[in-house]
């Protein structure tokens, strides 16, 4: 089974705001596959090689440059680390600390040194986290199913749900399809299904009250819609999930449910571009690189949209925000990073995507919470 490993939202702001004398952040792209193990760990041996150069060449001193080496020679030499990865691997270090994340996404090669980390390629998996519930429920059985974005999915065990439709109407007739239809006909199907319908939300309520989280319903008809007229959670996704069924294990049905979840993130991302047209006509967008950075610093950003794989090097005041555009070194970092740090501090969403899915195609573009 592939290994994810992926920042909270809280992690990602702590590490974006780590500071030493040398950060050194490396993306690599790798594969569950275990034979190419060997293949990924010498990509990423070349790639801390550039960043030592780079390094050395600025005149870091050397104690500290050796501490770095061991960290990234200690990695290399861990095998068992190198036989699970996933599709990508994000490497972050310092002289006296080191962090890895396996990766669901797939991320181009990238080296990036300065006094911070380079943080947003990890901002999609955050953007897309993949992480929902799904009810699977029929009239013999009912499970609630957790999908998680680096561990297997798991069954929740929920305080007073149903078994079946049986044991929540306490009818024992209910055994079957067949006996249901044939002891109380078409309409009383339909109010004894609705009593085990309310049963199982009122339940699993419980279990997801207060969670931001959607909720995917693998279920089919009439039950599937005697739910959705019940169903309490906000979230609930408009498709149903048909292509599982009782036998189905929790893994199955969670590998069913993440193209609905693909399909959700492009909604919203699609939902965010409306949005954007219609804020541009009041003043209220920007899709300039140095504008969104000093907007970023004066809390100005309600929405923040990025390209994933472009980066922009130089540096931006701490009080100002104004932007220094340079080549890349260790005395600076990636510009669009630094926006994204600090439109996060001031509570902006802020979402990681392809170039092509942001607002006028360019670097960034950004919903502002009033005109500037």
């Amino acid at each position: 089974m592939p290994y994810v490993e992926m920042p909270s939202l809280q992690e990602f702001k702590s590490l974006r705001a780590t500071r030493a004398d040398a950060c050194v952040s490396i993306y690599l792209p790798t594969t569950p596959a275990a034979q190419d193990s060997g293949v990924e760990a010498t990509a990423f041996g070349n790639l801390a090689k550039q960043a030592l150069a780079q390094l050395e060449a600025a005149g870091f001193d050397r104690r500290r440059l050796d501490l770095l080496a061991e960290q990234f020679d200690d990695l290399l030499a861990d095998d068992n680390f190198w036989r699970f990865q996933n599709h990508s691997l994000a490497v972050l270090a310092t002289p006296d600390n080191i962090r890895t994340f396996r990766l669901a996404n797939r991320l181009q090669p990238l080296v990036e040194v300065a006094d911070r980390f380079y943080m947003k390629p990890l901002l999609r998996a955050i953007t897309f986290p993949h992480h929902a519930f799904v009810l699977a429920i029929s009239e013999n059985d009912v499970r609630l199913v957790e999908v998680l974005p680096d561990l297997p999915a798991r069954l929740i065990q929920v305080p007073d749900l149903p078994k079946n439709a049986a044991s929540a109407v306490g009818t024992s007739s209910l055994n079957n399809r067949t006996s249901l239809r044939r002891v109380m006909g078409a309409e009383g199907q339909k109010v004894r299904l609705a009593q085990y319908a309310r049963k199982v939300d009122a339940a699993i309520r419980s279990v997801l009250s207060g969670k931001d989280v959607p909720l995917v319903l693998a279920a089919r008809d009439p039950l599937a819609a005697i739910f959705r007229s019940v169903n309490s959670h906000p979230k609930l996704l408009p498709e149903n999930l048909a292509a599982t069924d009782d036998r189905s294990s929790e893994a199955a049905i969670a590998d069913a449910a993440r193209p609905l979840l693909d399909a959700l993130y492009a909604r919203e991302v699609a939902q965010i571009r409306d949005l954007f047209e219609t804020r541009a006509g009041a003043g209220r967008t920007i899709t300039d690189i140095a504008d969104a950075a000093r907007a970023a610093t004066f809390g100005m950003i309600d929405t923040l949209i990025v390209d994933i794989d472009t980066v922009i090097h130089g540096t931006v005041d701490a009080e100002t925000g104004a932007v220094t555009f340079s080549e890349e070194g260790p005395g600076t970092y990636g510009v669009i990073d630094e926006t994204i740090g600090r439109a996060l501090e001031s509570g902006a969403r802020v979402l990681a995507v392809r170039r092509d899915e942001v607002p006028g195609g360019g670097a960034l573009a950004a919903i502002l919470r009033y005109a500037g």
